[in-house]
């Protein structure tokens, strides 16, 4: 119970930090950093953080088995791509309204942790179906149509997410969250760095205001952090539902710095919303599938070591 209260709080946390992230990505792509700029710079320079963070304080958690290195490699590579996809989305949408389309991600979650012998429960089902509810509610709007190439590409954003779930969902069995975060940022720094040097190479210059870059990068790591801690205790389901709570963060600091406004029928849906995340004290334990079914049964060690610094089953 007690790490599956460490869980929640992390994920809330998650939710917190990433509700931010589109705030800080507007602000940063209406000061003149191009989309592509944005998610180079923060993912490579989160990356570098977490990895200084850890190589001079906490070492030992440089380890890791081969496949979990794998494993996290892809997530890592799936999320870059995702990633590319939201910030360009982003610069189409408006803060709020793109996460809004981008918190669909948990319906995402399920499809992919059912082809992984992971099938929600029917409390799950019913909260996927109310947030998505919500979030049909808080994206209606007919005097002001989003984007529809915008759109598409934050639901794509959105499925990329939440596949990259499941992948580290696994390597999370059996290696601690920093780990776990640290190799998976590294490979989002492989995809989006390239990216941004083939397809932009439009170098922001110093007298472009930097914070909001710098406010990102932090946020990116906190949440990163947050994210595979909740993910490692309470899984990838339960992570993706609480944090829908993004969302709200998102909302509340849209209007604040962006001056972003939503309509009575869109607080309608972040009440639904919000039920939704009250909801997850009612759900049971994760389990965890030791079995070889599964898509992502592969994902696993042979024979775990006895001496290694963080112990077989941290």
């Amino acid at each position: 119970m007690h790490k599956r209260n460490n869980g929640i709080i992390a994920a809330l946390s998650s939710a917190v930090f990433l509700g931010l992230s589109p705030v800080f990505g507007k602000l940063a792509i209406n000061a003149g950093f191009s989309p592509l700029a944005v998610v180079a710079l923060r993912t490579s320079m989160a990356a570098a953080l977490v990895f200084l963070i850890v190589l001079i304080f906490y070492r030992q958690f440089l380890y890791i088995f081969p496949v979990g290195l794998i494993g996290c490699f892809i997530a890592g590579a799936i999320n870059g791509l995702g990633s590319i996809l939201y910030y360009m989305a982003l610069h189409r949408l408006s803060a709020s309204v793109g996460q809004m389309l981008y918190s669909l991600y948990p319906f995402f979650v399920a499809i992919w942790l059912s082809l992984d012998h992971q099938p929600p429960s029917r409390l799950t089902l019913s909260r996927i179906a109310l947030a998505t509810l919500a979030v049909l509610l808080l994206t209606s709007l007919p005097s002001h149509p989003a984007d529809p190439t915008g759109v598409w590409m934050m639901l794509g954003s959105a499925a990329l997410y939440a596949l990259h779930l499941p992948i580290n969902q696994r390597v999370l069995y059996e290696v601690p969250a920093p780990t776990v975060t640290l190799y998976t940022l590294v490979s989002m720094s492989a995809v989006v760095a390239p990216a941004y040097l083939l397809f932009d190479r439009q170098w922001p210059t110093l007298a472009l205001p930097w914070w909001p870059v710098f406010g990102l990068t932090l946020v990116t790591s906190l949440s990163r952090l947050a994210l595979f801690l909740g993910v490692k205790h309470i899984g990838g389901m339960q992570t993706a539902l609480l944090g829908l709570g993004e969302l709200l963060v998102t909302i509340f600091f849209s209007y604040v710095w962006l001056h972003e406004q939503l309509a009575p029928i869109q607080w309608l849906g972040a009440v639904g919303l919000a039920i939704s995340l009250l909801l997850v004290r009612l759900e049971k334990p994760l389990s965890i599938p030791h079995g070889k079914s599964g898509w992502l049964s592969w994902i696993r060690p042979p024979d775990i070591p006895r001496d290694i610094p963080w112990g077989p089953h941290e």
